[in-house]
């Protein structure tokens, strides 16, 4: 199984770009669209829509207006290999128009993780299954 997982977005270009950069990750030149693009690793894919999408998916009714500030009821996590890159995604996330919500953390399950935000206000997660020298789990 190949999860892909798809952002609804006011400019699917910037929120490529912005991913990309973030995650390091290629475009998937054949999914490329006039009203989508994505980024691919052999196990998922991430895609971003236009607004077009709403109305394509039979969803026109749940379009957000520009006022609205959508609740957070999903995020993604990004896992990668080294303490390392969640560090980096952390110090690089606002030269790209992102936000740190909680800067990089030991959690109680052993993981080290930052809580980030896109440009468009979608919530997401870099973690990596390992601490860093010295950084011990949290407590409940």
């Amino acid at each position: 199984m190949k999860l892909w997982f798809n952002l609804l977005c006011r400019d699917i270009d910037a929120q490529f770009a912005f991913y990309r950069q973030m995650l390091d990750l290629p475009e998937a030149v054949q999914s490329r669209s006039a009203i989508y693009r994505a980024l691919e690793t052999p196990t998922f894919q991430l895609g971003f829509n236009a607004a077009a999408a709403y109305e394509l998916l039979g969803m026109a009714d749940r379009r957000p207006t520009p006022e609205c500030v959508s609740p957070v009821i999903a995020y993604a996590t990004f896992m990668v290999e080294t303490p390392a890159r969640v560090d980096a995604a952390g110090r690089s996330v606002e030269a790209l128009g992102g936000t740190v919500i909680k800067p990089a953390f030991a959690t109680y399950y052993g993981q080290w993780q930052v809580v980030l935000q896109d440009p468009e206000g979608n919530v997401f997660r870099v973690a990596c299954a390992a601490l860093p020298v010295g950084a011990t789990p949290a407590r409940l």
